[in-house]
């Protein structure tokens, strides 16, 4: 029989590699929980393996491998579709495991989101340099000046609602309370990350991450769709057009890997201040100290 936990929605986040997928099942099978993803890259039907999909029937997992690559996926339509599968897991009387290592979406879940209305695509002719952009500090506050897509996000939203996107930020519109949240977030070791990413790799090649990468490439996607932005995909077309040795590609896959993983430990310390961290590499005892961490909560 399932352990009984008060709370009713466990987030867990960690690094690229960390074993979140791992103990996650675990946690699921030890306390009837169901998963819901929360992976910007994961939520592509057309990249299973290179974007690391959890694999196992068993569990119940949702917001896995159900979007064309074709299509972009914003923060918001992820806070949305998450919100209605926790409740859904959550009314069956259920834990729901939020699993992934996109701070944005977790952000979302925990500080709400704004109701910035809905705003015109933006166009390429809008008017932005960094001249503008010091001109103009009260329409780019808080943005940084390498950030692109985050400043013509800023201009189309004042351009047409001439209110700055600061500003909607603040009313930001929470579904979940805070103390509804029991949050775990995975930090191991640097060097112990970096050994798992080659692991991983290796296997992602023989399970057929060529392949996948070649079909990919037939689907012909507008180069900013993000889904182009799913690590290794580049990598290995740069090989198959002999631009690169089959050595380069995984030193290529594991530099971009662990730059990635870089930025979620930074987002981690910054932005997770209030979350319960846990450094064990060993899954063993790491298991064992969240099961105990639960167990009190």
């Amino acid at each position: 029989m399932p352990t009984k936990i008060k709370k009713k929605i466990i987030l867990l986040f960690g690094p690229t590699a960390s074993g979140k997928t791992r103990l996650a099942l675990d946690l699921a099978k030890e306390y009837n929980g169901e998963i819901i993803n929360a992976d910007s890259m994961q939520v592509y039907k057309e990249v299973k393996i290179l974007s690391a999909r959890p694999n196992n029937k068993n569990i119940q997992h949702h917001l896995y491998g159900f979007l064309s690559v074709k299509r972009n996926f914003s923060t918001g339509s992820w806070y949305k579709l998450a919100s209605k599968k926790i409740r859904e897991i959550n009314k069956k009387g259920k834990i729901a495991l939020v699993v992934g290592g996109t701070g944005l979406y977790f952000k979302a879940l925990t500080n709400g989101l704004s109701e910035i209305p809905d705003i015109p695509k933006y166009k390429k002719n809008l008017k932005i340099n960094r001249k503008f952009i010091l001109k103009n500090p009260k329409i780019f506050k808080g943005i940084s000046l390498n950030d692109t897509q985050r400043l013509q996000r800023a201009l189309s939203v004042y351009k047409y609602t001439k209110k700055p996107l600061w500003q909607w930020q603040k009313k930001n519109k929470k579904i979940f309370k805070n103390s509804e949240f029991i949050k775990i977030a995975l930090c191991p070791d640097k060097s112990q990350i970096e050994l798992r990413i080659k692991k991983r790799f290796e296997q992602m090649l023989r399970d057929g991450a060529i392949e996948e990468a070649e079909n990919f490439e037939k689907i012909k996607l507008s180069p900013l769709k993000s889904s182009n932005f799913i690590i290794g995909l580049r990598e290995i077309s740069d090989f198959l057009n002999n631009k690169i040795s089959l050595d380069k590609l995984k030193e290529n896959v594991l530099i971009r890997t662990r730059q990635y993983a870089k930025r979620q430990y930074t987002w981690q310390r910054g932005q997770m201040k209030d979350w319960k961290g846990f450094d064990d590499t060993n899954y063993l005892d790491l298991r064992k100290k969240i099961l105990s961490y639960l167990s009190k909560t």
